[in-house]
């Protein structure tokens, strides 16, 4: 039986197709379907300079993630829960299960579905049906809003307040497809655990949590409804108070509270055995028929006719609630910076992790201000629309007909935060920009002068175009202290913002600490106005970058970046986020190879983004598997972002047990040119960190990028600068590739693998 060595390549987020990753014309499917599938050169087509016995297979899973109009409008309207969701998977390592960073995060995810309930509600029922209906202008010549004001003041509430109900809807049916759609695959084995430790990404069963993610469904579909019974009856209340309405609250505001006690337990119960535990449903379908049943009751008890009708202004309790939810979350979301502090004290690894391991809020924070931010932007756009072209606003008066609309002060206040959020960013990225550029420049200068010592006179401008990209590949690093800045901005926005709770707009505070007259407040009210405007042409930005991606490959390449990175992580804590496709690509990946792995030896070789699948897929091997297999990476951002973002998952001791399960047959190949790839264990800049001692300090090796700074003889250009891609055509590559075939066992009753230097 012949011994054969197949190449298995995995790509990045870039979505190559499988005849770039082949580098061949004509390819064809040998096993997987179109949304994720392998691929191999059709025989009798082109030619192959390989010796017999070595085969190329690709692994093209860049499907799973949809096609870009869908990532795109995904991006922007599941932005939140997908940043909610990942800001778990950053915390520190401390070899423990995170302690409360993980019940802090999923009742903030809770707080981001109660806060797009309460967006909806505010479009729908507090500006259409109870502010802009009853005035006859804002009606006119609006005939699809004209037949509202025929109905009585409760009926046209409670079938308004189906729009939030339906939005619930179709994020638990999005969620639901998603799910049966790339989710739930069926997994390997996997293997125990060398060490002890964290909930590892090695466990089996680690890839499949279709069962926590409809848990959470559950959880999160009962919390918007109940959020929406809590602020139907809260409105009621001070409207016509009752003993049913009175009951009905207290219900609300009690099945809110076991909602958010049951995020806050693990959603899998402790067993005995390497395995996750199953998943805990107890208490779940009793929760959903109690929200739906006092759903039901809070809308027929709104749609009762109201005689006679209260007096108009904003909807009763809604800005209250608003502003409730927003203090909520930001005594949520300084827990969990202490939280995340004490970690990072425990963790052995924090000397290397990201902007000092507090990833974690920062997402978090992230997370809560995209949602704040699209929401002021669209309650405050619908607003302007009914407004007749004037957002509304406390200082300056009404045109003549148009009606006095008035959203909550809260997102007035988020549109203040927003605009400061985007120009402190923007200021501290170019602040950072040009303070490092002489140091990242200097360090640029030693490693092209070592590459390409004296240059010729005609080679010059070219070599300062190669220093200038290895500067600029060395930003990645310099972005810290951006995002710790956004993280205090972000506390400070939350904690202003809960001062509506007191009443207190930005003009109000203004005029209070400061004494500012009535210009210096109708300035400040301005620029809440441009707040709004400008969150809103993100939003635009995002749905243009979307139709331009079709066009433009870098454009696509930046969505796809975007989304890839933040999804491939499951949905632990917001069911919403978009779907986590490495629950599929991991065990189809890892079955593949278990397959492969019977008539040969298996190289799997992944470049930027599918150097961490690839290294996920490792650890779900079966240990029988492993001696014919190595791993060959490339562009791979392993330590660079992975090790330092999520430490807990996929840090340095991790990486460490890969290298360990494969017998340390790993190459990885990177460049100084590479603004995302880099080496795994030794040092990116000189002076950084030695090359680590043992067999893992032969991983790392560095490629010179360009080849050369001159013209070839038997060429008319320099050659290019590679950069991040592509790899597979340098001829280090092919080497490494058949350096690791001779380093493989042969599979039982199998030849020889190939020398290494047929």
């Amino acid at each position: 039986m012949a011994h054969e060595v197949v190449e298995l390549r995995v790509h990045g987020v870039s979505g190559a197709s499988a005849e770039e990753l082949l580098d061949h014309p004509v390819v064809i499917r040998v096993a997987g379907d179109a949304n994720a599938g392998f691929y191999r050169p059709r025989p009798g087509f082109g030619i192959s300079d390989r010796p017999t016995g070595f085969s190329v297979e690709a692994y093209r899973w860049g499907a799973l993630t949809a096609g870009a109009a869908a990532r795109t409008l995904s991006l922007l309207f599941l932005l939140p829960f997908m940043l909610v969701n990942l800001a778990a998977w950053t915390r520190p390592a401390t070899g423990g299960t995170g302690g409360l960073i993980g019940p802090l995060c999923r009742l903030l995810a809770g707080t981001i579905t109660s806060a797009f309930v309460l967006s909806l509600v505010g479009i729908s029922i507090d500006v259409v049906g109870w502010q802009c209906v009853p005035y006859h202008p804002c009606l006119r010549g609006r005939p699809y809003l004209g037949w509202l004001a025929h109905l009585p003041l409760g009926p046209r509430l409670a079938i308004l307040a189906l729009v939030p109900i339906a939005g619930l809807w179709l994020l638990g049916w999005l969620g639901k497809r998603s799910a049966q759609t790339f989710e739930a695959f069926s997994a390997s084995r996997g293997q125990t655990r060398v060490s002890g430790g964290e909930d590892q990404i090695d466990l089996p069963g680690f890839w499949n949590d279709a069962l926590v993610v409809q848990r959470l469904r559950a959880l999160h579909l009962a919390i918007g409804l109940g959020t929406l019974s809590a602020l139907l009856l809260a409105a009621q209340l001070s409207i016509r108070p009752t003993p049913l309405a009175y009951v009905g609250y207290v219900l609300s505001m009690l099945l809110l509270a076991v909602g958010g006690i049951l995020l806050c337990l693990p959603a899998r119960i402790p067993t005995e055995g390497p395995g996750r535990g199953p998943v805990d449903l107890r208490g779940i379908r009793a929760l959903r028929y109690a929200v739906i049943g006092l759903t039901v009751l809070a809308l027929t008890y709104t749609a009762v006719p109201l005689e006679p009708e209260p007096p108009r202004g904003q909807l009763p309790g809604y800005e209250t609630t608003v502003a409730s939810l927003v203090a909520v979350q930001a005594g949520l979301l300084v827990a969990l910076v202490i939280t995340t502090l004490h970690q990072r004290r425990r963790s052995s690894g924090r000397h290397g992790a990201w902007i000092s391991g507090l990833t974690a809020p920062v997402i978090a924070a992230a997370a809560i201000a995209a949602g704040y931010g699209f929401s002021a932007a669209l309650v405050y756009r619908v607003a302007d629309f009914l407004d007749r072209g004037d957002i509304p606003n406390p200082v300056r008066p009404n045109p003549p007909g148009a009606p006095p609309l008035e959203p909550p002060v809260t997102y007035r206040w988020a549109a203040l935060a927003g605009l400061a959020a985007i120009l402190v960013v923007a200021v501290a990225t170019l602040w950072r920009s040009w303070t490092t550029r002489r140091r990242r420049r200097r360090l640029a200068d030693h490693i092209v002068g070592r590459d390409f010592p004296g240059p010729p006179a005609e080679a010059r401008s070219r070599r300062t175009a190669v220093r200038e990209a290895v500067a600029s590949s060395a930003f990645t690093e310099q972005l810290g202290p951006v995002f710790i800045a956004f993280l205090v901005l972000s506390l400070l926005g939350v904690a202003t913002a809960a001062l509506d709770l007191l009443g207190i707009g930005p003009s109000q505070l203004s005029s209070r600490l400061f004494g500012t007259d009535g210009t210096a407040t109708r300035n400040l009210a301005l620029l809440t106005d441009v707040g709004i405007y400008v969150i809103g042409m993100i939003a635009l930005g995002i749905l243009l970058l979307g139709l331009l991606s079709y066009r433009s490959q870098g454009t696509r390449r930046t969505v796809a970046v975007l989304w890839d990175l933040g999804t491939f992580w499951p949905r632990t804590v917001h069911p919403f986020a978009p779907p986590c496709y490495a629950e599929r690509a991991v065990p189809e990946l890892a079955k593949r190879i278990v397959g492969l792995s019977h008539g040969g030896g298996v190289i799997l070789s992944g470049h930027s983004h599918g150097s961490v699948i690839a290294a996920a897929t490792l650890l779900q091997l079966p240990p029988e598997v492993l001696p014919r297999v190595a791993l060959l990476t490339h562009g791979s951002p392993l330590h660079r972002i992975y090790a330092r973002v999520c430490p807990a998952f996929l840090g340095d001791g991790v990486l460490t047990e890969v290298g360990e399960r494969v017998g340390w047959r790993w190459v990885n190949l990177w460049r100084d040119t590479d603004p995302v790839g880099g080496p795994i264990f030794s040092g990116h800049w000189p002076g950084d960190r030695p090359r680590t001692p043992g067999p893992a300090g032969a991983v790392d090796r560095r490629l010179r990028d360009p080849r050369g700074i001159t013209v070839p003889e038997d060429d008319t250009v320099p050659p290019p600068i590679d950069g991040h891609w592509p790899y597979h055509t340098d001829p280090t590559y092919e080497a490494a590739v058949r350096e690791l075939a001779g380093r493989l066992e042969p599979a039982a009753g199998s030849a020889p693998a190939p020398a290494t230097g047929a």
